[in-house]
């Protein structure tokens, strides 16, 4: 896809309220988020970003729905996975990484992977289930960043550790029984943002991704956009009020149009082929039509897909949620492609 014109665009209309977004849901993604919204609590957005991260997230939520239906509880296996790793980072810092390794005698290509969380909240543990879906689906190494989080750290820290890793995964994964040559980027909203910001610094400088997975990126500090306006309820799992709460303990000051932080306002020019998956019932919606449009514009290789009935967090939630598994499926036969 290089025409712009082929990416969908959302018109902007009257907030939803949570009984028409449900009308809109999927059912399998509806009894999470009805779960997720009785036992969540205070709602972030009236939290320290401390006590924000005590909060039960999504992912729990679809661990307990699996849990009363019978499904089995364990994480999905992979070939093995190694902790304890730590990268150094350019401030003095180390950064964790946790590494998933396929079964198999390899070498495996390999996916550097973000996860989300608004640069403040969630950890590796969090998204554990994305990384193992990625391994598995991508017969891929993956490595998952524990990124700084603010307000303790904030930006540039976040950008600075993910660029940090990926070169260090570069040159240091054959430890690992990784191929260093063909090394992709994945990452979940604040960590997509942190994909393509790797992308961009790699132009010209350091070995280049062999492709981006950006999951509902968040790209822009844009908080009037149509599905911003649309997707207000404070039942989803991200809405507009969480980004508003989200932006400014990351930024603290920053320009908020600095490219560094919002990567639609960079020159993105010649970055390596781009896999983009949106959710329908998300506010970052537009952010990832917009990204998806200024990529092909500036002549990109762009794949947009947008799953409907389901909203901002799906993706890893596979064992719960139909479309999270193809999401997966589909994202990680991207990477593959690539390698």
């Amino acid at each position: 896809m290089t025409a712009a014109c082929l990416i969908p665009v959302l018109q902007a209309q009257a907030p939803l309220t949570t009984n028409q977004l449900l009308l809109r849901t999927d059912r399998d993604m509806a009894e999470v988020v009805l779960l997720y919204d009785a036992v969540k609590g205070t709602p972030i957005v009236n939290l320290t970003p401390q006590d924000a991260r005590q909060q039960v997230s999504i992912q729990d939520t679809a661990k307990i729905l699996a849990r009363g239906e019978g499904r089995a509880e364990q994480p999905m296996a992979v070939g093995k996975v190694i902790d304890g790793v730590t990268v150094p980072g350019r401030s003095g810092n180390q950064i964790p990484v946790r590494i998933y390794v396929p079964a198999g005698t390899g070498p495996f290509p390999v996916v550097t992977y973000f996860h989300g969380g608004g640069f403040v909240i969630a950890t590796i543990d969090t998204y554990d289930a994305s990384a193992r879906a990625l391994c598995n689906y991508a017969n891929a190494i993956v490595v998952s960043v524990e990124y700084r989080k603010a307000p303790e750290a904030p930006f540039p820290a976040a950008r600075y550790d993910a660029i940090d890793a990926f070169q260090w995964v570069t040159r240091n994964i054959t430890t690992y029984n990784g191929i260093a040559s063909k090394v992709a980027v994945a990452g979940e909203s604040a960590g997509g943002n942190l994909a393509i910001e790797v992308s961009l610094a790699a132009r010209g400088q350091f070995q280049a991704p062999t492709h981006e997975l950006l999951v509902y990126p968040l790209a822009s500090s844009n908080t009037s956009q149509p599905s911003d306006l649309l997707f207000t309820s404070s039942a989803l799992p991200l809405n507009t009020a969480g980004l508003k709460y989200f932006g400014p303990i990351y930024a603290q000051g920053a320009d908020p149009n600095n490219p560094d932080l919002a990567p639609i306002n960079a020159d993105l020019h010649g970055l390596p082929p781009t896999t983009i998956i949106a959710a329908e019932l998300d506010p970052l919606v537009s952010d990832g039509q917009a990204l998806a449009s200024k990529l092909a514009q500036q002549g990109n290789k762009v794949n947009y897909q947008l799953y409907t009935g389901v909203t901002h967090e799906f993706f890893g939630l596979g064992e719960v949620v139909g479309k999270a598994k193809a999401a997966e499926m589909f994202g990680a036969a991207k990477l593959a492609a690539s390698f």
